[in-house]
């Protein structure tokens, strides 16, 4: 009977705990500034965003035109890449810049206390799927894009060998979510930063029907309201742009260093 009761009151202090995070950032005076284009990257942050309610003023960042290299938007990221953020109520209530999209929504999971458990041990299950999706699924379906359809030769060898990679990905995602829901049996950030890059499986090339398990896990996160709002935000941003303009590509690829 004492554990059970033990365990009455630990729950009730977690729901305490969590209604007194939600007031707290109800009561958030100053939204955060969200520096975005709509891409998979960008996606990450405007559904973790819309999934914990936080109150957030869009500052797109026109990749096209090179608007990542200003240097007012170098101050915030200094790796001239968005996402990013400026949160006004930071720790200890100053602001806070923060860049790298992982970097985000874990500071947005432990800000809120939604979709990032505290528990330390559920917390790795959701942090290597995070750095999975960081480290390969994000770059390796980025190059696969490029190579595919803005390459200005064809390159056969670096098409097949993204095409597998992703391939070989999507084979990893669809095994992990054999026997659970989500990447990291709950709901969490991880499953916000595969799915705008699971989004485009037909521009990958790749065939969804291989992988069933892959398949409903994205049916079901596409589903969820704040997903859709977070994926359909800014996308008239992008309307008009060619992405074989001469001088669209040479502001996004074959950058060098710049030094002062």
């Amino acid at each position: 009977m004492a554990r059970g009761r033990k365990r009455v009151i630990a729950k009730r202090g977690k729901a305490k705990k969590a209604k007194a995070t939600a007031k707290k950032i109800a009561k958030q005076a100053k939204p955060i500034e969200l520096y975005y284009w709509p891409t998979p990257n960008g996606f990450k942050i405007s559904i973790m965003l819309e999934e914990c309610a936080l109150p957030y003023v869009l500052k797109p960042v026109n990749i096209s035109k090179g608007e990542q290299f200003n240097p007012d938007f170098l101050k915030i990221a200094p790796n001239n890449r968005m996402p990013a953020i400026i949160d006004p109520q930071g720790p200890g209530g100053r602001p806070i810049s923060i860049f790298e999209s992982g970097a985000i929504l874990q500071y947005l999971g432990r800000k809120t206390g939604k979709f990032y458990p505290s528990d330390e041990r559920a917390r790795v299950e959701v942090d290597q799927w995070l750095f999975w999706q960081m480290g390969g699924l994000g770059p390796m379906a980025g190059q696969l894009n490029h190579f595919k359809h803005y390459a200005r030769e064809s390159l056969d060898y670096a098409v097949k060998r993204y095409d597998d990679e992703v391939h070989r990905l999507y084979g990893v995602m669809n095994t992990r979510l054999s026997d659970r829901s989500f990447l990291a049996g709950k709901y969490s950030i991880a499953d916000m930063a595969c799915v705008g890059w699971a989004n485009l499986w037909q521009r990958q090339g790749q065939d969804i029907e291989e992988f069933p398990n892959l398949k409903r896990w994205l049916e079901a996160v596409k589903e969820r309201p704040a997903v859709k709002r977070g994926m359909a935000l800014g996308l008239e941003l992008r309307q008009g742009i060619d992405m074989k303009d001469p001088k669209v590509q040479s502001v996004l690829f074959n950058q060098r260093a710049r030094v002062a």
